[in-house]
């Protein structure tokens, strides 16, 4: 199901990111059907990193620094038959004084994970903070969200019940699993998940493809997505150039 080649850019500014991946030799881009740009949203220590780095790269630490900005990683998915998927992934630093910093990478960003921990009332408690903040910012465009329930494994330390969760869930209109990095418990699926509802979004026409917008680009088959209203506006707004018969 995945590509064996990922990558990983670490950065405490906002980078060219056009530039940084095109200068990924070997990593063949016309091999993709689309490119999705996909945010970790979440406080600090709930596990974003630990998420990233079991579905990037298969490994898991229970050492892991904090992030300090940005961290850039990239995996495939193939999602259907012919239909392969490159999913850019950013992991968001959680403390306060770098949010300056992340912010301006949610407008470019069409999937997030808010992710909290289990075993953290407050990190559970912050979700909403988070959807607000996303939400505003990334205006007009969309955002399919995800909600990580992490640290699974730590079942007697739970202090965020799955029924809580759930109905939190239920309530922003988004999908809710629990995982754990330390066990790869669920965390492929999560991204799975994701990645799937982004798609289907995009062929019933609710997500497109934009100019000057980075949350999901065309690859393999060059196409531009519009919905129905804006291929309308688009073949009205075009010049007839005669027939081609």
């Amino acid at each position: 199901m995945n590509d064996d080649r990922r990558w990983k850019f670490s950065s405490g500014l906002p980078v060219d990111h056009s530039v940084l991946l095109e200068s990924m030799d070997g990593f063949d881009r016309s091999r993709f059907t689309e490119t999705f740009r996909i945010i970790l949203l979440g406080d600090s220590t709930v596990g974003k990193s630990s998420l990233l780095k079991r579905f990037s790269d298969g490994i898991y630490s229970d050492v892991a620094d904090p992030t300090v900005g940005v961290d850039f990683y990239a995996r495939s998915l193939d999602i259907e038959p012919g239909v392969k998927i490159k999913l850019q992934l950013w992991d968001t630093a959680g403390q306060e004084r770098f949010r300056s910093i992340t912010t301006s990478y949610y407008r470019n960003s069409v999937g997030g994970l808010l992710v909290f921990d289990l075993t953290n009332r407050k990190t559970f408690d912050h979700v909403r903070e988070w959807h607000k903040e996303v939400s505003e910012h990334i205006l007009p465009h969309h955002m399919v969200y995800i909600l990580i329930g992490h640290k699974s494994d730590l079942n007697k330390d739970r202090m965020v019940s799955r029924d809580e969760a759930e109905h939190l869930a239920a309530e922003l209109g988004i999908r809710y699993v629990e995982t754990s990095a330390k066990c790869n418990s669920n965390v492929d699926r999560a991204f799975e998940l994701l990645t799937k509802d982004i798609y289907e979004l995009m062929k019933m026409g609710e997500i497109v493809t934009r100019d000057g917008w980075d949350g999901v680009k065309s690859g393999l088959t060059g196409k531009v997505l519009y919905s129905a209203d804006d291929e309308e506006e688009l073949v009205a707004a075009t010049p007839e150039r005669g027939c081609h018969c």
